[in-house]
């Protein structure tokens, strides 16, 4: 287990573990990330086996382990286990144990974190937990959670839903990472994703504003040319006088 071990299995009926060392709040049921109501989130969207089914799964998870990481099963059908991400952030990030400061391996830049999670848990407290445990002090929202998948060959890249679950991706997967691996990265800043809400909101104001003055403009230059045309009729202009 690499030095970058951190747990998101449940330790109290509000708060969840990260880093051994630190917790915070898990959010009121039925509210995402941003503090709205997500009603897709209060659904049972983990539980996509029935309970035999996950209890087979998990054992032959179990007896294919090579690294003692083994998966454990609850009475309810719940069931914990590790995932390893790899943190491939633009920007160096420091480790609680040395703020501002990389250590030698297990935290920071293209490192590998081993998580103990939950089949409970989402991307989204993923993604939380990490930055927390590294003090990025960020948004979660510019940050994304990947799987890549290796196959004939080749490697694929696709970026999971804050609503999904890593610990059921890795359970039907099986243990092997050279089949599926999980990646932090910074999202894809396009021309307008590096703005706010509200600043984005203001920028369609101004357009807004821009876009009126220009009509007026139009209208007023329009109405000059129709002004001397009328002048030009009163006075009884003819062509070619």
């Amino acid at each position: 287990m690499s030095s970058g071990y951190s747990s998101l299995e449940e330790d109290a009926e509000d708060f969840f573990f990260t880093a051994r060392t630190s917790f915070f709040r898990r959010a009121p049921p039925g509210k995402s990330r941003s503090g709205q109501p997500d009603v897709e989130k209060e659904k049972d969207t983990y539980n996509y086996l029935s309970k035999e089914e996950i209890k087979e799964k998990v054992h032959k998870y179990n007896l294919a382990v090579t690294d003692q990481l083994k998966m454990t099963l609850k009475s309810n059908g719940v069931y914990t286990g590790f995932i390893n991400v790899q943190m491939e952030l633009c920007k160096p990030t420091p480790t609680p144990a040395s703020p501002g400061r990389l250590p030698p391996s297990g935290g920071g830049n293209g490192c590998m974190n081993t998580l103990h999670i939950s089949s409970t848990n989402t991307v989204g407290e993923v993604i939380e937990a990490l930055l927390k445990k590294f003090l990025v002090t960020e948004s979660p929202s510019k940050f994304a959670l990947y799987k890549r998948c290796h196959r004939e060959d080749q490697v694929y890249a696709c970026k999971l839903s804050d609503r999904e679950h890593p610990l059921y991706l890795r359970l039907v997967a099986g243990p092997r990472t050279d089949t599926l691996s999980f990646v932090l990265r910074e999202h894809e800043i396009g021309e307008w994703e590096a703005f706010s809400l509200p600043e984005l909101q203001n920028f369609l104001r101004i357009l807004d504003k821009e876009e009126d003055e220009q009509l007026q403009s139009l209208r007023r230059r329009y109405a000059a040319y129709r002004q001397k045309l009328e002048e030009a009729l009163g006075e009884g202009w003819k062509p070619g006088g």
